[in-house]
């Protein structure tokens, strides 16, 4: 696996977080001074499922763990935003919103798409973190953001960078009095970058394990008790779902763990493709990705995590011993798992590599009905291809971000994806 160490291009690109997986196997120069060169764009570091934005769970920062990774990456002169958007919401909700939350204003999920999907169009109302998002300053210069997404989050940074760009001409058709976002109307080069960190671009063969989500919940909840050494559970995990569109709003009355379960008993499960579930099982991907392209105009980086190897007797792929625990019985699940239903996405082998959750097949960038392309990251990034970053090994897909362990290694990687990014040009 390749290194990009610091200034000299940052470490295995920050493996970035390794927190997206795979431990390097000497660790990295953190790059705490930036040079007055390149550009000053913020960065919006994007949660995956079950996910939230600093550390309004728990008091456990999403990005960090026991200690915020973004408030030492802002107390070193980065600008970096966290925001929590629907935990379990479809990437196109997740975009909406991500979109409101900088820009300021009331989520509009689009008019087409609300009547497609029998939900409200519009949901919360944001005062907007970086409200020049878009605009020109006196020099001429297009105010953009960097996107950071870990799991799911890469796929949601992906729709709303299509989305600003193209548009949605079903939202331009359906929408004829005037009340149209401007997320929808396209034309807006207003994103520079967007790096994945194990994310399921083709999807994770692990959503076939769960005919709902509730287990992965579980799953989540258990994990956070084991690496805080609290008791959390779904009823003091405390996460707003932020499924308001959907009637499903938390009443003032009403204990978190009847509204757990009241979200989680929905039939919006078993009814509609707009939903988490669906975008993270392949043939959810693979029809994203066909509406989803690489813009031309836009940098993609991708680092995946691997903490499997193979069994000598039966040639799967089984989880390293370093795992967490949690995420046993899912790795195991995906290093065998095969699929050759026709019709369905083909799944064999070459899948079997994972990080307890995603596939390193799948993180390293769309393939499944996707046109886009894939270098190995040299050094100079490439416009409008994957720029691919390497995998971390021996990290699984919550380490990467909780950084229970090798703090100083992938916070270094972070620190090192960032100077990257600042080094692009403006």
């Amino acid at each position: 696996m390749k290194k990009f160490r610091g200034e000299t291009i940052i470490i295995a690109l920050l493996f970035t977080v390794s927190t997206i997986l795979g431990l390097v196997s000497a660790p990295c120069k953190q790059v705490f001074a930036q040079e007055e060169t390149g550009n000053h764009y913020p960065v919006v570091m994007v949660h995956g499922l079950f996910g939230w934005g600093n550390n309004e769970v728990a008091g456990i920062n999403y990005w960090g763990g026991a200690e915020s990774l973004s408030q030492k990456l802002n107390d070193n002169g980065y600008t970096v935003y966290t925001p929590s958007v629907g935990p379990i919401s479809s990437n196109w909700d997740r975009a909406c919103e991500l979109y409101a939350y900088m820009k300021g204003g009331t989520v509009d999920y689009g008019e087409a798409h609300a009547k497609k999907y029998g939900h409200a169009r519009y949901g919360r109302t944001y005062t907007g973190v970086y409200p020049q998002f878009g605009t020109t300053d006196e020099n001429g210069i297009i105010q953009k953001v960097h996107l950071i997404g870990h799991s799911m989050g890469g796929q949601t940074i992906r729709v709303l960078a299509q989305l600003l760009e193209t548009g949605s001409p079903e939202e331009i058709a359906a929408t004829t009095d005037g009340s149209l976002s401007p997320l929808f109307a396209g034309g807006k080069s207003w994103i520079a970058s967007i790096s994945t960190i194990a994310t399921p671009h083709n999807g994770s063969q692990e959503a076939y394990s769960q005919n709902k989500i509730e287990p992965f919940a579980h799953q989540i909840f258990a994990a956070l008790a084991a690496i805080t050494g609290t008791e959390i559970s779904a009823g003091n995990y405390n996460l707003d779902l932020k499924m308001d569109q959907w009637g499903l709003k938390r009443t003032d009355s009403e204990s978190y763990f009847s509204y757990y379960n009241r979200v989680m008993n929905s039939n919006l499960w078993k009814n509609t493709k707009d939903i988490s579930l669906w975008d993270l099982t392949p043939e959810g991907a693979k029809e994203l990705n066909e509406k989803v392209p690489a813009m031309k105009d836009v940098y993609y980086f991708s680092l995946a995590c691997s903490d499997t190897h193979e069994d000598i007797l039966t040639h799967y792929q089984v989880p390293n011993l370093n795992m967490h625990p949690i995420l046993w019985k899912s790795s195991i699940f995906m290093g065998m798992y095969t699929n050759r239903t026709p019709g369905e996405v083909t799944i064999d082998n070459t899948w079997w590599e994972n990080d307890g959750v995603v596939s390193v097949n799948s993180a390293i960038y769309p393939t499944l009905n996707s046109t886009d392309q894939m270098v190995d990251y040299n050094g100079t990034p490439q416009l409008g291809v994957w720029n691919y970053l390497g995998k971390l090994n021996n990290i699984d897909h919550l380490e990467v971000v909780t950084m229970e362990n090798n703090r100083s290694l992938l916070e270094g990687q972070f620190f090192d994806l960032l100077q990257i990014l600042k080094n692009l040009p403006e």
